[in-house]
């Protein structure tokens, strides 16, 4: 199969820094084995929806976990988030908004729109490091998932 097909957390972050910081924090702490890092909400969709340069993923599973900055160019967190939720075969993927935003509307829109946790980045790198992985053991080995 695929390894794009095969995906346990979606990394959407316009930061290469932070990207890198998360990456580095999930593998340091062996919490999963596949991240697909996107640096955009049109290239998050493109891969969840499987269209564009990810036509490719058609019928591929949906990862277990989406990581999503809220403030990015061209498509927002937000959107991202309401177009998952608005798609019966994404809608359940548990996302977790992880940004810069302290803005009470960004916090309350991410909510409002089914986002399942909101998380404002700390600024140090160990607290980041720490927090990216206190995320990942949370959401990938101590949450259950609904079936479907």
């Amino acid at each position: 199969m695929n390894q794009e097909n095969v995906v346990d957390l979606l990394l959407v972050e316009d930061r290469p820094e932070d990207a890198e910081l998360a990456i580095m924090a999930l593998e340091k702490h062996k919490l999963l084995n596949n991240i697909k890092w996107v640096q955009d909400g049109q290239e998050a969709m493109d891969f969840l929806f499987a269209e564009g340069n990810y036509i490719n993923r058609a019928g591929a599973e949906n990862p277990k976990l989406i990581l999503l900055d809220i403030k990015m160019p061209k498509v927002s967190g937000l959107e991202v988030i309401e177009a998952v939720r608005a798609n019966p075969k994404t809608k359940m993927i548990p996302i977790v908004a992880l940004t810069t935003s302290r803005e009470h509307t960004d916090r309350i829109e991410a909510y409002n729109l089914g986002a399942n946790s909101y998380i404002v980045k700390p600024v140090e790198f160990e607290n980041f490091s720490e927090c990216v992985r206190e995320l990942g053991f949370y959401w990938l080995l101590l949450n259950e998932p609904p079936v479907q």
